[in-house]
């Protein structure tokens, strides 16, 4: 089943497969994050001209939405119920990785905030530069997270989480989203 959601492009998973569709995301983040890449010489080059207004509306558009969702589907849903699967276990090692991708999303948030203001510039006609170091530090650093999230954060949390947890980690994705039940 595909559900369309603002800031998603035909997600491939759905909410009754939440760690599925968390993956899907990091796919979505890397192609906006490919976005970005192409937008630095293409402004030097073009300016802001239609193309570049779209790509960074459509650019801002994910991450002050979906990408935001996202990190609060892992921090307010997925990491605690980790850490609860974990409960009369040795959790150390588990917290130590939540506690250092939860830090990374401040980085990122903080980073994307930065890139965002240059972004808002083009979509206003107004400016024509993004710098390159600032898209290099956010793209670099998503690609490290998502890579340790899909190396070790997802598998982890598909061998320790039971149905039940992950269902309802899908109805809080969902709700988060304000999107109803399915049908």
């Amino acid at each position: 089943m595909s559900i369309d959601l603002p800031g998603h492009s035909a997600p491939s998973a759905g909410f009754e497969v939440p760690l599925e569709m968390l993956s899907a995301c990091h796919h979505r983040i890397e192609q906006q994050c490919a976005t970005l890449r192409r937008l630095v010489p293409h402004l030097a080059a073009h300016g802001a001209d239609f193309e570049a207004r779209a790509a960074a509306t459509g650019v801002m558009r994910y991450f002050d939405t979906a990408a935001q969702h996202h990190h609060g589907d892992e921090e307010e849903n997925l990491f605690p119920a980790l850490i609860e699967a974990m409960a009369g276990s040795d959790a150390v090692c588990l917290r130590a990785l939540t506690d250092g991708l939860t830090a990374d999303h401040r980085t990122l948030d903080a980073l994307w905030k930065h890139v965002r203001v240059a972004l808002v510039q083009v979509v206003g006609g107004s400016g024509a530069a993004l710098p390159s170091s600032d898209v290099e530090a956010l793209v670099g650093l998503y690609e490290q997270h998502i890579e340790r999230e899909e190396r070790e954060l997802l598998p982890m949390a598909a061998r320790l989480l039971s149905d039940d947890a992950l269902e309802r980690i899908g109805r809080a994705m969902r709700q988060r989203r304000g999107v109803g039940p399915a049908a």
